[in-house]
């Protein structure tokens, strides 16, 4: 089997060639599935380091020489009126191929794609100033039009990565029956990222014999909608584009023959966003009608952790040496944190928060605490906690050697990864610690739910595999009850360690085994496992297991009903679905009682009215929930964590604002100030203890 992989970067090979981790990604993918006999080939740009490439490794510069004019349909609300309604960009393209452990790599070179050699990628601040903006596209335009060329009529898999990175891709291969193509979704980039709809109408007609772009309008939102849609702007998980554009996701998932995820939690988060303040919105918007039609080719491709830490190659580190060095006491509970500077992905101002609360209570501790950022941190507060610190935290940003971060993960021994917003889809950095056997603390989102960390270690149902203590994920900036919850389990891992250490060996013993489990030869098999299916011809199904997790009961086929009843009815039960449940099952008082729990603890109160007249005291339950008068807004919700009252603002730029007013808990009852409104609703986002996010909508009075 021929695979092209194709990605905007590809230098994992060299680590003078490397600026994200897709790029090693790739490289150890390739090579791995090289090693099992196929043909493996990457297209990807030179980026203007074909000097560097010649001096270091032996290039061979192909007889390939593509003269064209890019064209580009700018959108004149971004790029205004210095610049013209289409720009034609001349370009020469070149080729030239290194060839590395069985794999052929093949660099594009022109004066587009060899620009910016230090950086690679355009910075966001390009966008709507200067063309280099578009290198990505060019890159994609440039791989299409190499690929045919070069492999011409050869069967092959193209498997291309991130949406943003290959949209016009699927499209264009779509009616070449020589290419099968297959997008990874690599990132948790939001799935309503759009582009300019006119630009990609534009360069498909001139990529010849592409699809184009199915339009799918936005049905206009009611308040609540608006208000839900608004929100998404702190949530990092949705932007509002206008009616013309075209979402990526949605031109990768329609013409690509498969869709690959790095991890199980990764698929199943971007399938649904169940539990998240984007769910109920979601199912709203176009892109969940394609995320439905196209579920049946999304596979779990997967991830890995590096050879030298899967294999326990890791150097040996002398703890007291290692963290006598950073002025740290040995003999202290160690916490290790290695992640590049991001605030709101990586969670590290609770981090630090919870990190400066522990030590100011007295917990007696040592916090590794790695930040990486090129240009240092701005913020001055990271700065002031180690400060107040200084024989309990390290803090660093530099980049370091592998070998330098494997003694950190060596010597400690827990690791803390509290990331945010579900922007993680494998976190390779924990599974290395893990791997070294620091025992995990960090949130519970889908895409890290592989490395087995949950909410009781010790005792729950999960114990005997568990490899650490899970936290509720987050989605709110600057979250306080992230900075309790780490707290909390900072506190209860050093208690464990000083008290139960047999309990700590144990998760200890579980991390490592599940980490080192992540090899990159089981993620190439996972992949070659799901090409071998396409090239054979064999069309993917939508099981009834997959569509009963994401409750899509409405897409079950009619012969599933009578030979899954038990299933279904587990499925509705568990949702609180009283209208599917009685298709399968007679509904009686206490059943119906059961599903309105169900719903209730859920905060799902669509469902909850399903069952709410069964009873009067679910009824009362249901509508006493949100009272307001003399100015003021009660709202009952025993099991919420947090209630927030959001209020529509003047959009800003085209996108829906809000105003989010949190109210204060007394109990499970939640009250605070009434704001002035012309909306007859209140909207009502809830955080549930069980770290479920759910809207609410109250009529006023």
């Amino acid at each position: 089997m021929h695979i092209i992989e194709t990605y905007f970067e590809c230098g994992g090979f060299d680590h003078r060639f490397i600026q994200g981790g897709t790029s090693v990604y790739l490289w150890n993918l390739s090579r791995s599935m090289a090693a099992q006999g196929h043909r493996v080939s990457i297209v990807t740009p030179a980026h203007g380091r074909l000097d560097d490439l010649r001096r270091l490794h032996e290039l061979e510069t192909l007889p390939y020489r593509d003269q064209y004019e890019l064209p580009l349909v700018l959108d004149p609300q971004t790029w205004g009126e210095g610049f013209p309604a289409e720009v034609r960009i001349p370009l020469t393209t070149t080729a030239h191929r290194l060839r590395l452990e069985g794999v052929d790599l093949y660099f594009l070179s022109n004066d587009l794609l060899d620009q910016l050699p230090d950086s690679f990628y355009p910075p966001y601040h390009a966008k709507g100033r200067d063309l280099v903006f578009f290198k990505p596209l060019g890159y994609q335009v440039d791989s299409i039009r190499f690929i045919r060329e070069q492999f011409a009529d050869e069967r092959a898999v193209v498997h291309a990565h991130e949406p943003y990175y290959h949209y016009l891709m699927p499209a264009a291969f779509r009616d070449d029956p020589s290419k099968h193509v297959v997008g990874t979704v690599q990132s948790n980039m939001p799935i309503t990222k759009k582009v300019y709809r006119p630009k990609v109408e534009r360069l498909l007609e001139f990529l010849g014999g592409a699809a184009a772009p199915v339009p799918d309008p936005v049905p206009p939102l009611d308040p609540h909608g608006s208000v839900m849609s608004g929100y998404q702007q702190l949530t990092h998980l949705h932007y509002e584009y206008g009616p013309d554009h075209v979402g990526v996701y949605d031109l990768m998932a329609e013409h690509a023959d498969l869709v690959d995820f790095l991890s199980p939690g990764h698929q199943e988060f971007y399938t649904d966003f169940a539990d998240t303040p984007f769910e109920q919105l979601f199912t709203r918007l176009p892109v969940y009608r394609t995320v439905r039609r196209n579920a049946h080719k999304s596979f779990v491709g997967g991830c890995a952790v590096g050879d030298a830490w899967t294999s326990g190659r890791l150097p040996q580190a002398d703890r007291a040496s290692v963290l006598g060095g950073l002025g740290l006491d040995p003999e202290l509970p160690t916490f290790f944190h290695n992640a590049r500077y991001a605030v709101n992905h990586k969670g590290q101002l609770e981090l630090f928060r919870a990190v400066d609360r522990v030590l100011g209570e007295g917990l007696r501790a040592n916090f590794v605490l790695r930040c990486i950022s090129d240009a240092g941190i701005a913020d001055p507060y990271p700065h002031q906690v180690a400060a107040r610190y200084p024989d309990r935290i390290h803090l660093e940003w530099e980049r370091v050697d592998e070998k330098r971060i494997a003694e950190y993960a060596v010597s400690a021994d827990f690791c803390l990864f509290p990331s945010k917003f579900e922007m993680d889809t494998f976190l390779i950095a924990q599974g290395e610690a893990m791997a070294a056997g620091a025992v995990p603390i960090a949130t519970a989102q889908l895409g890290m739910a592989h490395f087995g960390h949950v909410a009781d270690p010790l005792h729950g149902p999960d114990a005997d595999r568990a490899t650490g203590f899970a936290v509720n994920r987050s989605f709110t900036e600057d979250d306080p009850l992230l900075v309790d919850a780490l707290a909390e389990r900072i506190r209860a891992a050093a208690r464990l360690l000083r008290e139960q250490p047999e309990q700590y060996r144990r998760l200890s013993a579980n991390a490592v085994a599940n980490a080192r489990g992540f090899t990159w030869e089981r993620a190439a098999d996972q992949h070659l496992a799901a090409f071998t299916r396409l090239w054979d011809g064999r069309t993917p199904e939508l099981t009834v297991e997959r569509l009963l997790r994401h409750g899509w009961f409405d897409l079950l086929p009619a012969e599933a009903w009578p030979g899954h009843g038990e299933q279904i009815a587990a499925a509705a039960a568990r949702l609180g679905d009283a209208e599917v449940y009685r298709r399968c099952r007679d509904l009686d008082a206490d059943t119906a009682r059961t599903l309105f729990e169900a719903a209730w603890a859920r905060a799902d109160f669509a469902r909850c009215e399903q069952t709410a007249d069964t009873a009067p005291d679910l009824r009362a339950r249901l509508d006493g929930r949100c009272r307001t008068g003399d100015g003021r807004v009660e709202y009952r919700m025993p099991q919420a964590e947090r209630v927030e009252l959001v209020t529509a603002a003047p959009a800003v730029g085209g996108r829906g604002q809000v105003a989010v007013h949190r109210l204060e808990r007394v109990g499970g009852v939640f009250t605070g100030p009434l704001p002035e409104s012309e909306d007859q609703e209140l909207h009502l986002l809830l955080t549930l203890g069980s770290g479920r996010t759910a809207w609410d909508s109250v009529r006023r009075g």
